[in-house]
Order: structure tokens, then C-alpha cells, then sequence
């Protein structure tokens, strides 16, 4: 499980943006880039070219089951 000090240094390496914990992944609060990271053994792999990037409907509806703001 990654710790919420952990959780509070991480951004996007993209962008730079916020990270929210989703399930085994961390998910960029960019809302063009749309990245998703997955966690392996409680580790993040942060590398670009490994993650995905949702789609918005998929996005959106993470960033709304965490609170955050789509627009």
C-alpha cells in the first residue's frame, strides 16, 4: 500500500500534476494527459512510456469517485 507521505511527493512525471491512490494504480489529475501508473509489490512504476492513458469517460469517473474536479 502506498503511504499517504509517499503519495503526497509523487506527481506525474509528464506533467507534474497530482496523483490520486486508485485501487493498484495512480492516476494523473491532468485532464489531458488522462495517465494512469500501476503499482507492482508496493512499488509505483512511474515510467511514461509504461503507463496508459484512459479515456475520458474512464478518467472522469475516477476523478469523481476521489472528489476531484473534471473541468
Amino acid at each position: 500500500m502506498i503511504s499517504k507521505d509517499l503519495l503526497d511527493i509523487l506527481c506525474c512525471p509528464e506533467t507534474k500534476a497530482e496523483l490520486v491512490l486508485d485501487d493498484d494504480y495512480l492516476v494523473s489529475t491532468d485532464k489531458n494527459t488522462r495517465r494512469r501508473y500501476r503499482i507492482e509489490d508496493d512499488i509505483p512504476i512511474m515510467l511514461i512510456e509504461e503507463s496508459e492513458q484512459l479515456s475520458m469517460e474512464e478518467w472522469s469517473a475516477i476523478m469523481s469517485k476521489h472528489g476531484r474536479s473534471v473541468d
